[in-house]
């Protein structure tokens, strides 16, 4: 029985079937083992770990998350045509892999004893996938290793005063720590986009330390930066009368001065607001 390590390489692979990405789906492929085994890596010891991966593809990353050790990999994809090269992935891999034919929007990680993801998301629906991850209560994962578009991963990770620091930043700062980890130049994918990219890692915070009143923070912080040019004391005129606050003792409340715009304001104040109401 033939192994990974058997296997033709990805390209090979592509030609032989006559598969092209699809430009519809917004597909853009890693063929370069060197990379995938990266991205691979910084998913940790996958000794004991059931790993979720979205969007496969040919399965190059797949190939590397097992050549890594893991346990078991689960892999999401909804186009049908690279489902038996994933389950030739499989049989090499002494059936670790399990594939769901599917949307990873529809598919609940939680469910599957899935506790970290390592994925190449797709660019039209990263955001949403990384916010349901974030939101997900309890939360089932303990890292997150995530590609994204590098404007994405830079407003995932952004801090106070940079230009793309927002509420994505706020909601990851409240339940996990990230970075980003590597970039993957648009030249590296077949084909390229027109944009680079870079993987960003995310990892759990401690129970004790994760903000958990979700809610209330989204709704703070859309009403900051849905008018983020305005100083607080009017952007957020309108969540104070909801809540029934004075707005300007709530916002000294949290260290926060009214004339100060939502981009100058930390994540750890955003929480003292929402915790107040």
């Amino acid at each position: 029985m033939s192994t990974l390590s058997d296997l033709p390489s990805l390209a090979a692979t592509l030609a032989a079937n006559g598969l092209r990405a699809d430009k519809r789906l917004g597909q853009h492929f890693l063929l370069d083992a060197n990379i995938t085994d990266r991205i691979a890596r910084l998913t940790g010891d996958l000794t004991d770990v059931h790993v979720m991966e979205i969007g496969p593809g040919p399965g190059g990353l797949t190939r590397s998350l097992l050549m890594c050790g893991a346990k078991a990999v689960t892999a999401v994809e909804m186009d049908s045509r690279f489902l038996p090269l994933l389950e030739d992935v499989a049989r090499a891999s002494d059936n670790r892999l399990t594939i769901i034919e599917g949307d990873g929007l529809k598919v609940d990680p939680a469910t599957l004893g899935v506790t970290r993801i390592a994925a190449n998301l797709p660019y039209n629906v990263g955001t949403k996938m990384l916010t349901n991850w974030l939101t997900s209560s309890p939360p089932f994962w303990d890292r997150l290793v995530l590609m994204f578009q590098k404007e994405v991963a830079e407003r995932v990770v952004a801090r106070p005063g940079d230009s793309a620091y927002g509420r994505l930043a706020i909601l990851t700062a409240a339940v996990a720590s990230s970075h980003i980890a590597m970039s993957v130049p648009a030249h590296c994918f077949t084909p390229p986009p027109k944009v680079d990219s870079a993987v960003v890692v995310l990892d759990l915070l401690p129970k004790d330390q994760r903000f958990k009143d979700l809610k209330t923070l989204s709704e703070i912080t859309a009403g900051a930066f849905n008018q983020r040019r305005k100083m607080l004391r009017q952007s957020l005129k309108s969540v104070a009368k909801r809540h029934g606050v004075v707005l300007e003792d709530w916002l000294r409340g949290a260290g926060i001065e009214p004339t100060q715009r939502a981009e100058t304001v930390t994540p750890e104040q955003w929480q003292a607001l929402a915790k107040t109401i």
